[in-house]
C-alpha cells in the first residue's frame, strides 16, 4: 500500500505582496464564516472579502516590517526533514506540505495525491495544541478536498492533538531553559514574570465543545513543572474582526498587569512551530512596545521548529500507520474533537472541565 503524508499548516505570505495578502485574509474570513449567520455563500464570501478590506492595511504593515513570513519555508524544511528521517527508518513514503490559506493549497496538493494514485493518505496538522480552526478545520479541508476529486478514494486517517508526546514536552522545556540561560535569564527571580503566549480562538467554538483552552492550560503547567517554574501567566493572542467574543485574558493584557509586580518578562509562545507574524510582529514588536511602556523588558522565546528531536517526533507519531500496528499501542485513541472514524490523538483521556 503506497502512503502519503500530509502536513497541513495554516500558511503565510512570504512576500508582502498586497493581491496575495488580500485573497489570505479572504479565505480566512470565508473558512470561519460560520461565527456569523449569512444567507448564502454569496454572502458569505462578500462579507468576508469585507472583513479582509478592513485589516488588509495593518496586515501588510506588519509583513512589510518582516519582509514576508519565514513559515512557508519552515514548514517545507519540516517536510524535508520527515522524508528524510523516515527514510533512515526503511520507510518508503512520500510526505507532502499543504497550507489551509496559502500556495500550497490543500485541494491542489488532493489533486496531486489523486494524480500519484495513492492509496492511504495520512493528515498530520501542525499544530501542537487541537483547535477547531486550525486542526480540525485542515483536516476537514484535505478529506472534503480528496472526496471531490471524481474516482479517488483512499484510505484516510489522521492525528490531531500531539502535545502530549513527551519527545515535544522536552523540546519546549528545553528551549525555555537554553534561551533563559543565553539571555542571562534567572526563571525564579521574583522580578522575571513568566507568560505563555497561546493563539486565541473565539469562545463560541469552546462553548461549542472545544477543550482548546483546556489543552492550553494543561500544557502550561507541564511544562512549567519542567522548568521549576512555580508561577507564570497565561494569556491568548486574539484576531478580533467580528465583535465576538475571544479567549480571555489577551497577552498585552497580562504583560501590562505585571507592569508593578516585575523588571522583565519571558514569553513562551506555546502554541506555534513556525515564526510568523503572530511570533515576529505581535510579540517581538508590538507586545515589546506594551511592555515597555510599563516599564519591563521583554525576552521572546524562540520557536523550535528547526529542533532536531522534531522530525523524529513526528516520525514516532505516525509510525502506527505505516508499520500497520495499532495506533493504541503508542497511546493514540479515537479523538473527541474530531469525532470521525481514522482520527486520532493524545488527548482522547482528557477529563472534561469541571
Amino acid at each position: 500500500m503506497e502512503t502519503a503524508i500530509v502536513l497541513l499548516n495554516f500558511g503565510e505570505p512570504s512576500e508582502p505582496d498586497r493581491d496575495v495578502v488580500l485573497e489570505y485574509l479572504t479565505r480566512i474570513f470565508y473558512d470561519n464564516a460560520s461565527l456569523e449567520d449569512a444567507e448564502s455563500e454569496d454572502a458569505a464570501w462578500e462579507r468576508s472579502r469585507e472583513l479582509a478590506k478592513r485589516r488588509l492595511p495593518g496586515l501588510m504593515e506588519e509583513y512589510e516590517e518582516i519582509g514576508g513570513s519565514p513559515l512557508q519555508d519552515q514548514a517545507a524544511a519540516q517536510m524535508d526533514a520527515l522524508t528524510e528521517t523516515l527514510d533512515e527508518r526503511g520507510h518508503d513514503v512520500s510526505v507532502y506540505h499543504a497550507m489551509q490559506f496559502m500556495e500550497p493549497l490543500i485541494p491542489d496538493v488532493a489533486e496531486e495525491l489523486a494524480d500519484e494514485g495513492f492509496d492511504s493518505v495520512l493528515a498530520v496538522p501542525i499544530y501542537p495544541l487541537c483547535g477547531p480552526s486550525t486542526t480540525v478545520s485542515a483536516i476537514d479541508s484535505l478529506e472534503e478536498s480528496i472526496d471531490e476529486v471524481d474516482g479517488y478514494d483512499p484510505d484516510f486517517s489522521s492525528i490531531t492533538g500531539w502535545h502530549r508526546a513527551p519527545v515535544y514536552n522536552r523540546i519546549r522545556a528545553d528551549g525555555i531553559r537554553e534561551f533563559a540561560e543565553e539571555e542571562g535569564l534567572d526563571l525564579s527571580d521574583p522580578n522575571t514574570a513568566f507568560v505563555f503566549s497561546a493563539h486565541g480562538t473565539p469562545t463560541k467554538y469552546l462553548k461549542e465543545g472545544s477543550r482548546y483552552d483546556q489543552y492550553v492550560e494543561e500544557h502550561a503547567a507541564a511544562i512549567a513543572s519542567m522548568i521549576g517554574l512555580e508561577e507564570y501567566e497565561i494569556g491568548y493572542q486574539n484576531h478580533q474582526n467580528r465583535g465576538i467574543d475571544w479567549t480571555e485574558p489577551e497577552t498585552e493584557e497580562v504583560v501590562e498587569n505585571l507592569g508593578d509586580a516585575a523588571e522583565r518578562v519571558v514569553v513562551e509562545p506555546m502554541s506555534f512551530m513556525h515564526e510568523q507574524s503572530e511570533t515576529l510582529v505581535e510579540l517581538d514588536v508590538d507586545l515589546a512596545e506594551d511592555a515597555a511602556e510599563v516599564g519591563l523588558d521583554l525576552h521572546r522565546v524562540p520557536v523550535p521548529h528547526d529542533d532536531p528531536r522534531f522530525p523524529g517526533l513526528l516520525a514516532d507519531v505516525v509510525e502506527p500507520f505505516l508499520s500497520g500496528f495499532e495506533p493504541s499501542y503508542y497511546q493514540l485513541r479515537q479523538c473527541q474533537c474530531r469525532d470521525e472514524p481514522g482520527t486520532y490523538c493524545f488527548n482522547a483521556g482528557l477529563p472534561p472541565e469541571n
